[in-house]
């Protein structure tokens, strides 16, 4: 099944979000361990998912989402600045993630490229 694998987006995500703040903010070595720790889970689920979805909705969609994520954590937990074009700029990128996801569910992409043999 072709969808089988996209609720692994939701922890990669997480973990997206989580090493890219933890790549600002870690100081010492527990923190900096952690944070290799989420990139390496994101890249993991990532790369697992793209073994039988499409491979260029799979990281659009995470790095979509993981940029989206990361900046809404951002003005919501850490004080970054907020503003109309912030709020325009992050719809606009999540209507184009929710579009491509959407696009390639449709059954428009080849089983060749939802099951990643390497072959171009």
């Amino acid at each position: 099944m072709l969808t089988s694998k996209w609720w692994l987006m939701l922890p990669a995500t997480l973990c997206e979000i989580g090493w890219a703040l933890g790549a600002k903010y870690a100081q010492g070595p527990v923190e900096w361990l952690a944070t290799l720790v989420l990139v390496t889970l994101s890249l993991g689920l990532a790369t697992w998912m793209a073994r039988t979805l499409p491979t260029t909705t799979v990281y659009t969609v995470f790095v979509g989402l993981g940029a989206m994520g990361t900046v809404l954590v951002d003005i919501a937990f850490l004080g970054a600045p907020f503003n109309a074009l912030t709020l325009i700029l992050i719809a606009t990128l999540l209507a184009g993630v929710i579009g491509l996801k959407l696009y390639s569910s449709s059954g428009s992409s080849s089983d060749e490229e939802a099951t990643c043999t390497g072959s171009h």
